[in-house]
């Protein structure tokens, strides 16, 4: 009896995602000038096809807050982790989900 070779792993198989597919974040920060542009400029480093005109803004009730929610092309895990690390690095952002 011969075993068989293990399969090769492909990681598109480990994800419930398949890629490619639009994906959106959720990001929260105190309402502040300058926070949807810096979240707008992230998600074009790290998507080149990012279309600003599909962000959904959203104001806490009190006004403080604001929460953006964006929708990128996720094309691997990978892009997803760096994407998900430089909103949450970002100093004006506080939850990213």
């Amino acid at each position: 009896m011969t075993a068989t070779p293990p399969a090769a792993t492909d990681p598109r198989k480990d994800s419930l995602i398949e890629y490619p597919s639009l994906f959106p974040i959720k990001v929260m920060g105190a309402k502040a000038d300058g926070l949807v542009h810096a979240i707008t400029a992230i998600a074009k480093e790290h998507d080149p096809f990012f279309d600003a005109s599909t962000v959904e803004l959203r104001e806490s009730g009190a006004g403080n807050y604001l929460g953006i929610t964006i929708t990128v092309t996720a094309t691997s895990r990978e892009q997803l982790d760096d994407l998900y690390r430089a909103l949450s690095g970002h100093p004006m952002v506080k939850v990213v989900l």
